[in-house]
């Protein structure tokens, strides 16, 4: 029953969303779908038959959706794209929440394997090393916030570095 397998952005968003529902339901309802996705109940029809038909929801007229391995594997890759980017957007770039919830779905659906890859190491790095850390974001933060940049305190903070590697 597989046909192409190639998903738009509102597919993705439905398999997201039925994994989110069976997350604390266990199963997911047409209705409950239309909700969260804040669309008409009848409008979800046709992509759940779309999905159906792809073979990663068990659909059936007026019955539980539940993903199928296939969907729930396809479903937990956009859950972790969105989850990295939101984190990325929110705890590196300082983006407010909201925000950096709303641009990581737009952009979960277009990201590649090997940039999602490289985005995570990234974020690993900046965790991770010495040189960065907390308190290299707390003062990107800062940063981020001020009006002006002040080139002196940079300067400042960089004659520390060797000291502060040393430490750790």
């Amino acid at each position: 029953m597989k046909t192409n397998l190639e998903l738009s952005e509102s597919l993705e968003n439905y398999l997201e969303t039925i994994l989110d529902l069976e997350k604390t339901s266990k199963v997911a309802r047409t209705k409950d779908i239309a909700a969260k996705l804040a669309i008409k109940p009848g409008s979800v029809t046709g992509a759940l038959k779309v999905l159906g038909e792809k073979g990663l929801i068990n659909y059936s007229p007026y019955a539980f959706i539940t993903l199928t391995p296939e969907g729930k594997r396809i479903a937990l890759d956009i859950n972790h794209r969105h989850r990295t980017l939101k984190y990325f957007l929110h705890e590196i770039l300082q983006v407010d929440v909201a925000t950096a919830d709303a641009t990581a779905c737009r952009m979960e659906h277009a990201i590649d394997p090997e940039s999602l890859k490289k985005l995570i190491c990234f974020v690993d790095f900046v965790r991770e090393c010495p040189r960065t850390g907390a308190d290299w974001l707390d003062h990107f933060s800062k940063y981020c916030r001020s009006e002006q940049v002040n080139r002196e305190k940079c300067s400042s903070c960089l004659k520390k570095l060797p000291a502060k590697i040393e430490e750790k």
